[in-house]
């Protein structure tokens, strides 16, 4: 927690915002600077060390481009984005079990719109790599209250067998391994995929050297990214982890739901080596204004 008592310094500073500012911007603003001062304060930050900070942010933004995103990389390892994702969900979700909406998750660094449009049972696999096992993925798209829902946009997106995805990898196509599906009338959705790889986040960049400065692996447990929206509800960002995988209990981002936990079962027909069903429910805006209240 910031100091009680506001340095002078750092108050000429807070109140130098001007009048008009939005009282949100101010709130925030007012707050991360009381927040920075005391920490430099305490820890007698130098300037040489400030410099190397300095440094160190504009190493995130020079790496950053529309395939990796470094900035979100960095807030990943440091727990960030996780924790800011169950901020701003998390209590929307502590409902009964009958209206439990289904767990989000962090949407990562290599999310891409325009991904192609299948559908429902095509797969997202244009170009196989060695190593990869073949999965059925498929469940219901429900609201709140139990309907399914129709026409719900289905985004998914995984690494290839050898970690990448293939933004990252010039011996992948591009778009392979993701995928654009809406459901059917009765909130079914249906792919073909392959079972997720564990894999280390890129660490040859900033976020590489705070995962080398503390001491820490860049392990992901495997897993399938989902970006689901349909009118009238809140979109879901979320992923599902095989149960199996060694990273499952330590992932280097810390984005891990025990309610996102799945196994992947030996596939009953000879689509494919495994089958998993993932069944979501969306908050609708009914349920989500009723939860305000």
């Amino acid at each position: 927690m910031p100091s009680q008592t506001i340095d002078p310094y750092t108050a000429s500073v807070i109140n130098a915002a001007g009048p008009n500012t939005d009282p949100r911007a101010r709130q925030l603003f007012s707050s991360m600077i009381s927040y920075i001062h005391d920490f430099i304060r305490e820890n007698k930050v130098t300037v040489d060390e400030w410099m190397l900070s300095v440094d160190f942010i504009n190493r995130i933004g020079k790496m950053s481009d529309d395939r990796r995103d470094e900035a979100i990389l960095v807030m990943d390892v440091l727990g960030v984005e996780s924790l800011v994702d169950a901020v701003t969900y998390d209590v929307e979700q502590e409902a009964d079990d009958e209206t439990r909406t289904t767990k989000t998750c962090i949407i990562g660094p290599f999310y891409r719109e325009n991904s192609p449009v299948y559908k429902n049972g095509d797969s997202i696999i244009q170009k196989e790599l060695p190593g990869g096992d073949t999965s059925v993925v498929n469940g219901f798209v429900r609201s709140s209250d139990g309907s399914p829902i129709e026409n719900a946009k289905v985004e998914v997106w995984h690494t290839a067998p050898n970690g990448l995805y293939e933004q990252q990898d010039p011996e992948q196509p591009d778009y392979n391994l993701r995928g654009t599906f809406y459901t059917d009338k009765n909130g079914f959705y249906e792919f073909i995929g392959l079972r997720p790889t564990s894999y280390p986040i890129p660490f040859d960049g900033p976020a590489g050297d705070i995962l080398q400065i503390l001491g820490r692996h860049p392990y992901r447990p495997g897993h399938i990214h989902f970006l689901i929206s349909a009118p009238g509800h809140r979109r879901l960002i979320t992923q599902i982890f095989d149960s199996t995988d060694e990273y499952v209990d330590n992932d280097s981002v810390f984005a891990v739901k025990n309610e996102l936990v799945v196994e992947f079962l030996p596939c009953k027909s000879d689509r494919a080596a495994y089958e998993v069903e993932y069944n979501v429910t969306l908050p609708s805006d009914e349920f989500l204004a009723a939860k305000k209240k």
